[in-house]
């Protein structure tokens, strides 16, 4: 057994595929309980914490994370056909306070300070390969664990919206034929020139996305997860057309901006999302107008807060803000073992 301070963590300095084949074992160690009663979507869970889609490549990576006190693990973006990954640099450090609205350009930065600009474009395996993996990963995760998976569509040209759900759906209904615990639709990718990464963007076709997955999949439940909203009136929009068919939201997939290195800006002058601590602020204030419009309504509909986590006072201002669970990437990808520490932190407290 290693410690924590040891613990294996994703190679931001090698390719994604280096990074897909060389992946962590599961670790022993004792982990903190969270006091309350938890539950995410309807499932119980032993606390609010899990890792969103991104950092857990494959199946192997999802046993490593659940081993470190993540009690529900994203299996990333998965499609109907395989797709490489863009070249590096894939993760990006920048230099950032926190993000503000009207935002257009950050600095890079030689060193890791807590924010990144993502840069990976949803890679996938072929569909048998993943669908292979998520059913064995299934199998192998401990008791009290839940395993989500996310999908989104491969758009091809001349595809209407009708396709682009269709896509969305068969991709949903294979993950959950797999033994997927819950079901996600990524609507919100800043990396792809595609019309599915900015679905959220636009209430009437994410409509139609959702119904159709919500058809495919059944009663298992089913996330949706968006960008950075603009305004209140956009959220209520959003939350509307969402509301027949979705189980929770999860919020916010970055900010996105440009990012400038010197001279000359990176990743041939495409915005990219920005990630970690610097949006902690404007993830947390989307939050909270998504609860305040969720309570209007009398709506069901839970709140995932993702977006700069990486303390228990994050959590406990996650919380308060009304998200009903805390899913954590940038920070877990740095600090393998942040879970335990934040666990440890929130049992103290109580």
């Amino acid at each position: 057994m290693c410690s924590s301070a040891e613990l294996p963590k994703y190679d931001r300095h090698q390719s994604y595929e280096w990074n897909y084949e060389r992946t962590p074992s599961p670790v022993s160690f004792d982990i903190p309980d969270v006091a309350g009663d938890w539950s995410f979507c309807g499932l119980p869970v032993d606390s609010p914490l899990g890792i969103p889609a991104g950092p857990l490549l494959n199946g192997r990576w999802c046993l490593y994370y659940a081993s470190l006190g993540f009690d529900v693990v994203t299996y990333k973006t998965v499609r109907s056909k395989a797709r490489e990954c863009y070249a590096m640099p894939n993760l990006q450090p920048v230099e950032c306070d926190q993000v503000s609205d009207g935002i257009t350009e950050l600095p890079a930065a030689s060193t890791m300070k807590g924010t990144w600009a993502v840069s990976y474009g949803m890679p996938s395996m072929e569909p048998d390969v993943w669908r292979a993996d998520v059913e064995a990963t299934r199998n192998k995760l401990p008791q009290g664990k839940l395993l989500s998976v996310s999908v989104v569509a491969t758009v091809q040209e001349g595809w209407t919206i009708d396709d682009i759900a269709t896509d969305y759906a068969m991709c949903a209904k294979w993950a959950v034929e797999s033994g997927a615990d819950v079901v996600e639709t990524n609507f919100s990718c800043p990396n792809v020139s595609t019309c599915d990464g900015q679905l959220y963007q636009n209430p009437d076709a994410a409509q139609q996305v959702a119904d159709c997955v919500r058809t495919a999949v059944g009663q298992i439940p089913y996330i949706v997860k968006i960008g950075h909203v603009p305004s209140r009136a956009a959220a209520a929009d959003l939350l509307d057309a969402l509301s027949t068919s979705t189980s929770a939201i999860a919020m916010t997939n970055s900010v996105a901006t440009q990012v400038r290195d010197g001279t000359h800006l990176l990743f041939d002058g495409q915005r990219r999302g920005i990630c970690g601590q610097a949006i902690l602020d404007a993830s947390l204030d989307q939050v909270s107008i998504f609860r305040q419009l969720i309570m209007e309504r009398k709506s069901d509909i839970e709140l995932i807060g993702v977006g700069g986590i990486s303390s228990a006072t994050d959590v406990q201002r996650y919380l308060a803000a009304g998200a009903n669970a805390c899913h954590l990437a940038t920070a877990a990808m740095t600090n393998p073992g942040i879970a335990m520490q934040i666990r440890s932190s929130l049992e103290a407290a109580h």
